[in-house]
C-alpha cells in the first residue's frame, strides 16, 4: 500500500474516530456539567442531544454540498468547523453557550462522517473496499468505547473543559493529514436537472441497504438502553461490574471490524450481509431467553459479532455500486438511516421493555428479565423483517440479471 494511500486512511480514521469519541465523551460530565453550572439533569442533557440532533438535521445535505463541492475540500471545511467548535465548547461561560458550541461540533461532526465513507471510494481500489470500510467501523466502535474512559480520566486530571479541548488537537491532526494525502478535489460542478435526492432512491438495492441499516441499528440501540437494567436490577451488578460487562459489545465491535472487512472483500457483500444478519439474529434469540451474566455475555458478542459482519458487508454493497458523483449523498443516507435506527430502537423497542417492565425501579429480578426477553423476541422480528428485505432484493437483481443475459 502506498505511503498517500496510508496517510489517507489514517486522516479518514481519525475523522471517524473524532466523530465518535464526540458522541459518548460528553455523557460522562453531564454530573460535572450540572454542578458547574447550577442546572438540571433535562437541561445539561441538551449538552448530548444538541450534538446528535445537528448530525442528524445535516448529514445527507453535507454529503450533498461534498458531492457538489469536493469531498476532500468540505472535509477540511467540517475538521476545522469541529476543532473551532471544540474550543468554543471548552471555553463555555453558560450552559447555552456550551449547548450552541455543541450543536457546531454536531455540524462539523456530520460532514466529517458523510465525507469519511464518500471517500473510501476516492482513496482505494473497489477490491479494497470492504476492509476500508471494516477499518472505518472499528474507529467508529472505539470512538463509542473510548469516550467514557477517556472522559473519565480527563475529569480527574483536568475539568470538564477537557473533555471538549482534547479534540482541538486530533481534529488538527486529521485535518494535515486529509490536506498532504486525500487524493485532490476535481472542479466544483453544477447540479444536473435529474441529480436530486431522489434519484439515488430510485435505486432498489439502495433502498434496501438504508431499511436494513435501519432495523439493524434499532436492535444494537437496544443492547445500550435495556442492558443497564437488567445488569444492575435483574443480575445485581455493582457499577463497576456492569460498566466492564456494558464495555463488551463495542470492543467486540472494535476487534471484529477489520476482519468483518476482510471477509467481505473475499466472500462478497451480498452472501456476508446475510451471514451478518444470520448471526445478528442467533445473538437476539440467545438475549430472548437470557438467564445470568454468562448468557447474556455471550449472546451479545454474537449480536455484535453479526453487527460488524452486516456493516462491513451491506456499507461495501451500498457505496461499491453508486456513482462517484453521488459518493458523498449515499454516504450521508446511510449515516442518517443509522441515526434513524439508533432514535427507533432507543424508542420503540425502549417502549416494550418499558411496557413488560412498567416499575423498573421496584421490579424483581424476574420481572426485568421478562422485559429483556420481550425487547429481543421483538429484536429478532426486526432481524427477520431485515432478512427478508435483502432476500427480495438479492433474488430480484438475480432475476433482472438473467434476463439480461437471455
Amino acid at each position: 500500500m502506498q505511503t498517500s494511500t496510508r496517510g489517507g486512511l489514517v486522516a479518514l480514521s481519525l475523522s471517524m474516530l473524532l466523530a465518535a469519541l464526540g458522541t459518548s465523551i460528553a455523557n460522562v460530565g453531564l454530573p460535572s456539567l450540572a454542578h458547574a453550572f447550577g442546572a438540571s439533569f433535562q437541561a445539561v442533557q441538551w449538552v448530548v442531544l444538541a450534538y446528535l440532533l445537528a448530525i442528524t438535521a445535516v448529514i445527507v445535505s453535507a454529503g450533498r454540498l461534498g458531492d457538489r463541492l469536493g469531498r476532500r475540500r468540505l472535509l477540511l471545511a467540517g475538521l476545522l468547523v469541529f476543532a473551532l467548535a471544540c474550543a468554543g465548547c471548552a471555553a463555555a461561560p453558560t450552559l447555552s453557550w456550551l449547548i450552541g458550541a455543541r450543536a457546531c461540533q454536531g455540524l462539523g461532526a456530520a460532514i466529517m462522517m458523510a465525507m469519511t465513507l464518500g471517500m473510501v471510494g476516492d482513496t482505494v481500489t473497489k477490491a479494497n473496499t470492504g476492509r476500508v470500510m471494516g477499518l472505518l467501523g472499528t474507529m467508529s466502535a472505539l470512538g463509542t468505547a473510548m469516550g467514557p474512559s477517556v472522559g473519565g480520566v480527563l475529569l480527574s486530571l483536568w475539568s470538564w473543559r477537557a473533555l471538549f479541548l482534547i479534540g482541538l488537537p486530533l481534529a488538527g491532526v486529521a485535518a494535515a493529514l486529509a490536506y498532504r494525502y486525500l487524493p485532490a478535489d476535481a472542479n466544483a460542478r453544477e447540479a444536473s436537472p435529474g441529480d436530486t435526492l431522489w434519484a439515488p432512491l430510485r435505486d432498489a438495492p439502495l433502498r434496501a441497504g438504508l431499511v436494513m441499516s435501519v432495523l439493524v441499528s434499532a436492535v444494537i440501540m437496544a443492547t445500550f438502553v435495556v442492558g443497564p437494567f437488567y445488569l444492575s436490577r435483574g443480575l445485581g451488578l455493582d457499577p463497576a461490574s456492569m460498566g466492564l460487562a456494558m464495555a463488551v459489545g463495542p470492543t467486540v465491535a472494535a476487534v471484529t471490524g477489520v476482519p468483518a472487512g476482510y471477509l467481505t472483500d473475499h466472500l462478497g457483500s451480498q452472501r456476508l450481509t446475510l451471514v451478518g444478519l444470520s448471526v445478528m439474529l442467533c445473538g437476539a434469540l440467545l438475549l430472548s431467553q437470557a438467564s445470568g451474566l454468562g448468557v447474556y455475555l455471550a449472546a451479545l458478542i454474537v449480536l455484535t459479532a453479526g453487527y460488524s459482519l452486516f456493516q462491513a458487508a451491506n456499507n461495501t454493497a451500498v457505496m461499491s455500486d453508486i456513482q462517484a458523483t453521488r459518493r458523498g449523498t449515499v454516504s450521508g443516507l446511510l449515516n442518517l438511516s443509522r441515526n434513524m435506527g439508533l432514535i427507533f430502537g432507543a424508542s420503540a423497542l425502549g417502549a416494550v421493555f418499558a411496557h413488560t417492565t412498567p416499575d423498573v425501579s421496584h421490579a424483581a429480578p424476574q420481572t426485568v428479565a421478562a422485559g429483556l426477553h420481550a425487547t429481543f423476541a421483538m429484536a429478532a422480528g426486526l432481524i427477520l423483517l431485515a432478512i427478508l428485505v435483502k432476500v427480495l432484493v438479492w433474488r430480484d437483481q438475480g432475476a433482472k440479471h438473467s434476463a439480461f443475459k437471455n
